[in-house]
């Protein structure tokens, strides 16, 4: 099993890892550490489960032990293998390597011969009910189940129609396997769960070979046993299933006979299986997003964003194509921890663990958004200057690159202003600003369309300060990047936001939907950028300068490149204009 090292790995300590090391030092469980990731291959895996994956293999790989990847393929109806395979290219991608790939598929014989143990105990029964006659007959929280007039079939004839049920004799729905536990129980769980229902759907990886399918809680911790996990990680809505996982191992790991998962016979499965143990934690909610499956799939569907991958996600698919790092989202699951009572994780956080880890790794670049044309009127006409750049300076063995100026160039639209306030250090007329690289430069005059707005800048530059420092030690307080306008390239450039204006959507009444943020993308057809970012691959990252981090998107063409935001940069004059008004130009 391959476990890339966490970033903090002297320091990882939780309530999880707490217990493992005390039942390592009591002997419990052999000694052995067997941890899985078991997804359903029904839908794309978002940050949440890149917390449970983070979790599961770093345990493993902190306790020397083995990570399984198991996909819990109980219902065909709602699953397919592009979800298969997507789930393993993000565990991937995530930078972990399962010690074995199983699917609950694997053992549906194994599940049945459970089933028909059960019954023959006396533990299980066939039950008659429609769905919604078992949903009324299961009681409240506060009010106890009513035993099915079906409970005290005889085993026999359970048995018998259980068999039936199997060879396809009934329609969908109109019987089912139950267990035989304690319809009284407080715990709702415990009221004679469904184990099976007739369910004539195409499997992905069985086919036709069944009509019958079991539940989730039936075949998660059967499956968990036969696996020998030895803890069984999940999250805490799961917490009340724990009576029943336990019910169900207790009760069916003494089948004989049984195939283990190599297909052998002849080892007792009360020798062979495991007694896993469940342990719940609190799982991820991120402010400003939803991580309901159900109301992303209806984000997608209805066309709000534009597809599973679509970067103002949480899915590990969106966050990859908006230009995350899976190291930063592995720092991001070490700096939340692992807690026993639900919270919500600021997004900010996760902001802050991908700019740390791209300002690292990410080469610098330069690029401008809105352009303003700037003309430098002293500078000699025709002329090309290559300005040795530095590509990153978090990490000198990136090197440098050549950047073409020349006499006309195009800077930020906000980096000028013909009437500046207050705090504004920017280019304006009769001030001298910093070129990134090059020269320093005054504003010397400006011109307007026909409905006063600035459309070209003219300066002069200081041919002796190539570079950006004065000879004369003269100080200039602003600093500006730019792109020469004869050699930049055209790109479009996706601004990506916060999915939702407000932090908790969809919290009480509100429609989730309502509260989308109408902002969240804005695209910008006209920007430019240096020419050394031409070619390159999806997928690559980059700062650019005083912008933020981008990342190439797999839309980009050799003729245009196509860009997203993946975070923006710390702006002192932005957090100024977010505390006044908006000040003329």
């Amino acid at each position: 099993m391959s476990v890339p090292a966490p970033s903090r790995a002297n320091e990882r300590r939780d309530f999880i890892r707490d217990i493992i090391t005390a039942d390592n030092a009591s002997g419990k469980h052999g000694g052995r550490v067997a941890t899985r990731f078991p997804p359903e291959p029904n839908g794309y895996l978002h940050i949440g489960h890149a917390k449970s994956i983070c979790l599961n293999f770093g345990i493993a790989g902190d306790f020397s032990g083995i990570c399984n990847l198991r996909f819990d393929d109980t219902n065909p109806v709602t699953e397919d293998v592009e979800y298969v395979e997507s789930i393993q290219d993000d565990v991937k991608w995530l930078g972990f390597t399962w010690d074995a790939l199983f699917y609950a598929s694997d053992y549906f014989e194994q599940l049945y011969d459970c089933a028909e143990r059960l019954i023959r105990d006396g533990k299980a029964y066939v039950d008659d009910l429609t769905a919604d006659e078992i949903r009324e007959h299961r009681g409240t929280l506060t009010a106890p189940g009513r035993e099915s007039p079906w409970r005290d079939r005889p085993a026999d004839e359970s048995l018998d129609l259980f068999r039936r049920m199997r060879a396809g004799e009934f329609p969908d729905g109109s019987r089912v396997l139950r267990a035989k536990i304690d319809m009284e129980s407080p715990n709702i769980n415990m009221r004679d769960p469904v184990l099976y229902r007739i369910r004539r759907a195409h499997h992905h990886r069985t086919g036709d070979a069944w009509c019958i399918y079991p539940m989730y809680d039936y075949a998660h911790p059967i499956s968990d046993a036969i696996e020998r996990i030895t803890h069984s990680i999940c999250t805490l809505e799961f917490e009340d299933h724990r009576p029943l996982y336990d019910w169900l191992i207790q009760n069916t790991k003494d089948t004989k006979d049984t195939k283990d998962t190599k297909g052998t016979k002849g080892t007792k499965a009360a020798e062979r299986w495991g007694t896993p143990q469940q342990i719940e934690f609190a799982r991820l909610n991120l402010t400003y997003t939803v991580m309901s499956k159900r109301k992303l799939l209806q984000l997608v569907t209805e066309g709000h964003v534009g597809g599973w991958d679509d970067p103002r996600l949480p899915t590990i698919g969106g966050l990859r194509r908006r230009g995350y790092t899976p190291e930063a989202i592995r720092r991001f699951a070490d700096e939340i921890g692992v807690a026993k009572r639900e919270n919500v994780v600021d997004v900010g956080l996760l902001e802050f663990c991908v700019r740390e880890d791209l300002n690292r790794r990410a080469p610098r670049a330069m690029a401008v958004l809105r352009p303003l044309e700037v003309i430098i009127d002293n500078y000699p006409d025709g002329r090309t200057e290559m300005m040795n750049v530095v590509n990153n300076p978090e990490d000198p063995s990136a090197g440098t690159r050549p950047v073409p100026f020349g006499r006309t160039l195009y800077i930020e639209q906000d980096d000028f202003m013909e009437h500046p306030p207050a705090k504004f250090f920017r280019l304006a007329p009769g001030r001298e600003v910093r070129l990134r690289n090059a020269y320093l430069i005054t504003c010397q005059r400006v011109v307007k369309d026909h409905s006063g707005d600035v459309v070209a800048v003219h300066c002069t530059y200081d041919p002796a300060t190539r570079g950006g420092d004065a000879p004369d030690g003269r100080k200039v307080k602003a600093t500006l990047h730019w792109v020469s306008a004869e050699h930049s390239k055209i790109a479009e450039v996706r601004l990506y936001d916060r999915l939702f204006s407000v932090e908790n959507p969809g919290t009480g009444d509100t429609n989730f939907l309502e509260q989308l943020n109408p902002t969240s993308l804005e695209v910008i057809d006209d920007a430019r950028v240096e020419p050394s970012l031409h070619g390159a691959a999806p997928g690559t990252r980059f700062q650019f300068e005083r912008l933020g981090y981008f990342c190439v998107d797999p839309d980009s063409r050799a003729d245009r490149l196509v860009v997203n935001r993946t975070v923006t940069l710390k702006d002192a004059w932005a957090r100024i204009q977010s505390h006044s008004d908006q000040p003329p130009r």
